[in-house]
C-alpha cells in the first residue's frame, strides 16, 4: 500500500504544480490585457491632444477629463494585475525573472558607422 500512497502523492503534487502554472498563465494574460487597455487609453488621450493642437486649439475640458479618467482607471487596473502577478510569483518562489511591472532597459540607438571616428570629435 505504501507504493500506491507515494504514487498518489506524486500525482497530487504534479496536479497542484500544473494548476499553479495554469493559474499563473491566466494571471499573466489578464495583466497583459489590462496593460494593453491602459496603453490604448493613453493612445486615445494622445491622439485627442494632438488633433486639438493641429486644429489650433486645446482639448476641451470635458473630453480631457473623460480621457484622463479612463486612463487612470485602466492604468490602476493594470498595476493591480501586475502586482498580483508579482505576488503570486513571489509566493511560488519564482523570482528569477522580472515582473511585467519592472521597467526594461531601453535599447541603445544604432550607431552611425558611416561617419567614422573623426565625426564624433
Amino acid at each position: 500500500m505504501a507504493l500506491w500512497d507515494k504514487v498518489k502523492q506524486g500525482i497530487d503534487k504534479a496536479g497542484k504544480a500544473a494548476q499553479d502554472v495554469f493559474d499563473e498563465g491566466k494571471l499573466r494574460l489578464d495583466a497583459y490585457r489590462a496593460r494593453e487597455q491602459a496603453d490604448k487609453a493613453a493612445e486615445a488621450l494622445g491622439y485627442a491632444v494632438f488633433r486639438a493642437a493641429e486644429a489650433g486649439g486645446d482639448l476641451d475640458a470635458d473630453a480631457r477629463a473623460r480621457l484622463m479618467d479612463a486612463l487612470r482607471t485602466k492604468d490602476a487596473e493594470a498595476r493591480r494585475m501586475e502586482t498580483e502577478l508579482a505576488n503570486a510569483r513571489a509566493a511560488a518562489g519564482m523570482t528569477d525573472t522580472p515582473s511585467p511591472a519592472a521597467p526594461t532597459p531601453a535599447p541603445e540607438p544604432p550607431r552611425d558607422e558611416t561617419a567614422g571616428p573623426a565625426a564624433g570629435g
